[in-house]
């Protein structure tokens, strides 16, 4: 409990799942006012982009529904934190004060070419909805990983026809018995799915692949990059200690390694210079644990080191069919999936939970918990994978 008179204003920049999480449970504390500033007054969920893209599924959701009495939302960009007048200077020129804050901007979408489109964030998923509405031509989606299949999927399901191009395997993540289900499943779609090629260039009615000899030009109307996120430059810009792609780097506690008063949290974090696999399940946890440290700085209390522990990857293939990869605590693929329609219904009770929880966090802080599946620190992470 904080035991003085002083009102702890906290900022929690960026209202995706690990900053709505973290502010939800701020919160809670006594002697604080919490400020959320996120970029627009809705939260995206980005594992329902592709559906939004689709136009079977809602992606969008009003912030104030989601955030808790102790939490005030404000609608603006943040250019610079100012952490010699702890200031955040926002793009409209307004400055918002703060005693603590929390960093969790996210990431957003990686693009490239000109005329691709990208589906990570809620603008790029939006332009890309707009020019389906009246374009029925070919796609061509980009990157096999978990965002490329599911979006190849979801478009194959409402009748386009579908190219799934992949500079390496197929979900590279997954097991071999993951792979092969992942196959299947977008087979039976007609999804046709084409392994170690390289798009070297798209224009706004083709591509280029490189990769079974001479280049080949294939037509494609709507091409689609899948390819991996880029990370916001604000802790860059800001002058704070960063990973070569921009993340904040912080230690274990997921204190900044620059400054005690900042936290991060989620895709935009890399503590003890670890980035974890962007998700929610690694952002919601980290999200938690970054307000859990903020509340023993405020009380005096020791900070106590993050602990991570992964339980699979899940992709769903269109509406009625799905792949859980059941995973090590360190990322790394089991034996185990489940495939089929159970993998569609439990890959859907996944993604409800996660709303639901930040809403059980808004209406009683401190319920939540984090990653508990034989956890380990970044570092005894970042040390697992790499044997």
């Amino acid at each position: 409990m904080n035991t003085t008179d002083h009102v702890t204003r906290i900022v929690v920049v960026g209202g995706g799942y690990a900053g709505t999480m973290a502010a939800n449970r701020l919160a809670g504390q006594e002697g604080c006012d919490v400020v959320l500033l996120n970029a627009r007054p809705q939260f995206v969920e980005r594992i329902r982009l592709h559906q939004w893209v689709a136009e079977t599924g809602e992606a969008a959701h009003d912030l104030d529904a989601l955030l808790g009495d102790g939490v005030r939302l404000v609608v603006g960009v943040a250019t610079l934190i100012d952490t010699g007048r702890r200031h955040v200077v926002l793009e409209s020129g307004d400055e918002l004060p703060y005693d603590r804050l929390v960093y969790a901007v996210g990431s957003t979408s990686k693009s490239g070419f000109e005329h691709a489109f990208t589906v990570g964030d809620w603008e790029s998923a939006q332009r890309l909805r707009e020019h389906l509405a009246t374009e029925r031509g070919p796609v061509t989606v980009v990157g096999g990983g978990l965002t490329g299949v599911e979006t190849a999927a979801e478009l194959a399901e409402q009748g386009l026809p579908v190219r799934l191009v992949c500079n390496g395997p197929l979900v590279p993540s997954f097991g071999d018995r993951g792979r092969r289900a992942t196959a299947r499943a977008l087979d039976t779609l007609g999804v046709r799915v084409f392994e170690n090629r390289r798009v070297a260039a798209v224009g706004p009615g083709s591509i280029t692949v490189v990769g079974s000899g001479a280049d080949e030009e294939w037509p494609s109307a709507t091409t689609v990059l899948a390819t991996g996120f880029d990370i916001p430059r604000l802790a860059a810009d800001s002058g704070l200690t960063t990973d070569p792609d921009g993340r904040l780097v912080t230690d274990e506690s997921l204190t900044s390694v620059d400054d005690p008063r900042i936290v991060g949290a989620g895709d935009a974090v890399a503590p003890s210079n670890t980035p974890l696999r962007m998700s929610c399940q690694a952002a919601i946890p980290l999200g938690l644990h970054a307000a859990d440290t903020v509340i023993a700085a405020i009380n005096g209390a020791p900070a106590q080191p993050i602990r991570i522990g992964f339980s699979g990857q899940n992709a769903s293939i269109g509406r009625r069919a799905g792949v859980i990869q059941m995973c090590r605590t360190d990322d790394m693929p089991r034996s185990m999936v489940i495939s089929g329609r159970l993998g569609a219904f439990v890959k859907e009770q996944v993604c409800r939970f996660v709303l639901r929880g930040i809403g059980i966090e808004a209406r009683r802080p401190g319920r939540m918990r984090g990653m508990s599946r034989k956890p380990r620190t970044a570092a005894e992470l970042a040390q697992a994978v790499a044997s």
